[in-house]
């Protein structure tokens, strides 16, 4: 086992209790999570290839065309992971630039579905190398909407170094867990606010049942 098998674990336990709504995590580990989740706890999750069909274990299952996605997502009938190349302590996304709007430094994505995913059903990060480059304490550009801006389900947290929540009376930031292997101090060291760490846990581990899955879904390893 590996600390990127225990991440996608994490993922996986994202959509703990979702039944059956659409499932768009963006990126590998996300998507082997929310693969991981179906053939486990939530075997009603659907899955889609990002077009017009919804995947299960043998192959198409349902049609799903693009401009359907949108009446999922006006009815909350969603869970995106998305990732972040920015994230301040109410879980306010950057994906759009780096520096003044006006005159970036960086030119990322843009803005692209962010503010709606933020806005109209539970959203999640995956961010691979927690820094304080990406934990900033205010980030350069709003893509999406964090708990300060209103009313919004930013749920959950996951990287390369542990788990965290917005389970605060104010929305900001909380550590839930911290992966095998990595102290609290180390989380705290690379993250550029601070962070409320409360009774912090230990992530769990995959079972050897999830190992395998995780080993049959990615065979060659891509995910290391």
């Amino acid at each position: 086992m590996s600390r990127i098998d225990v991440c996608v674990a994490a993922c996986a336990d994202l959509f703990l209790g979702s039944g059956e709504i659409l499932a768009s995590p963006m990126g590998l580990i996300p998507q082997l999570g929310a693969k991981l989740a179906r053939l486990t706890n939530e075997p009603d999750l659907l899955l889609s290839d990002g077009e017009a069909y919804l995947l299960g274990e043998n192959g198409i299952e349902g049609w799903l065309p693009y401009r359907k996605v949108f009446d999922v997502v006006a009815h909350g009938r969603r869970h995106v992971v998305m990732g972040a190349n920015q994230l301040d302590r109410f879980g306010n996304q950057n994906i759009s630039c780096i520096g003044d709007h006006d005159k970036p430094t960086r030119q990322l994505l843009g803005f692209r579905g962010a503010p709606g995913n933020t806005v109209n059903h539970r959203t999640s990060y995956w961010v691979p190398k927690h820094s304080k480059r990406v934990f900033v304490p205010r980030v350069d550009v709003v893509s999406g909407v964090g708990h300060d801006r209103g009313f919004h389900h930013v749920y959950r947290v996951v990287t390369n170094l542990c788990v965290l929540d917005f389970d605060t009376p104010d929305g900001s930031m909380r550590l839930v867990s911290t992966h095998p292997g990595v102290t609290v101090e180390e989380v705290l060291d690379n993250t550029g606010f601070p962070l409320d760490i409360g009774e912090a846990g230990r992530t769990r581990e995959p079972t050897p049942r999830e190992l395998e899955l995780i080993d049959k879904l990615d065979p060659d390893h891509a995910r290391d």
